[in-house]
């Protein structure tokens, strides 16, 4: 029993191998545009990511700029690593201008539960309009799918605050992350040594995590970004293209 899982595991993967490269070829073809509203610490690295990969990065958060770069842009990729009044007004242009176009956006609650300002914002953002996909590690989902619950009261006076690195295991988050999805619409990733991406109906299962990511500053965010990419070329299927990143990043 356990061989014949494990051979269709590994069939289920060579096919998401495929899958993938093919995507990552699309994205070399077209260079979508991603626009990124990301902390100070994770911009180089996510505009070199991105590069690598084959997209072309824009980072910028400036409130009077951010709806025409929206516009321009194949993807809106928001990352609350770094937070003020002027990022959060930026942050909801953006996401209202999304909105507007019909374009994916993907949300990273980095240090979701940590504050109650970022998990205030997160709320707040999804409330202006459901993200394409939400990418966090387990902690964050965790934090995000109490607050989606609470109250804005609650929010503020209750919540225990966590910390920005992920103190639960991501198979611990799996039933925040279907409960997200399914009140959201939402396609939620919960990244870590093994990811699991929903729709509320179905789970795929990566395992595909690799240590060293814990010892990058800004490998999570940079993850984002490139969730961002394969959304850009696969929008009818953010489910597939979300898991297809964890197989070749």
């Amino acid at each position: 029993y356990q061989r014949r899982v494990r051979g269709i595991f590994c069939c289920l993967f060579l096919v998401m191998n495929i899958t993938a490269d093919e995507t990552v070829k699309q994205i070399r073809i077209t260079k979508p545009l991603v626009h990124s509203i990301t902390n100070y610490v994770s911009m180089d690295l996510m505009a070199n990511t991105l590069l690598a990969i084959g997209a072309s990065p824009i980072m910028a958060h400036a409130p009077e700029e951010v709806e025409e770069l929206v516009q321009l842009s194949s993807v809106l990729v928001v990352n609350i690593g770094t937070l003020s009044s002027s990022w959060i007004d930026s942050m909801k242009k953006a996401v209202v201008k999304a909105k507007s176009l019909n374009k994916p956006w993907i949300l990273d609650p980095v240090g979701c539960g940590a504050s109650v300002l970022r998990t205030r914002t997160c709320v707040e953002l999804i409330g202006l309009h459901s993200p394409t996909v939400v990418r966090g590690n387990a902690s964050e989902i965790i934090a995000l799918e109490r607050a989606l619950h609470l109250d804005r009261a609650k929010i503020e006076g209750d919540l225990k605050p966590k910390g920005v690195d992920s103190c639960h295991q991501s198979d611990e988050a799996v039933q925040a992350s279907l409960s997200i999805a399914l009140s959201t619409g939402s396609v939620v990733a919960i990244t870590g040594k093994v990811d699991f991406v929903t729709d509320g109906k179905t789970i795929i299962e990566v395992h595909n995590g690799v240590e060293m990511f814990t010892k990058v500053t800004a490998a999570g965010c940079a993850l984002t970004g490139i969730v961002g990419s394969f959304v850009a070329v696969k929008s009818s299927n953010p489910l597939v293209a979300t898991a297809e990143v964890r197989v070749v990043f």
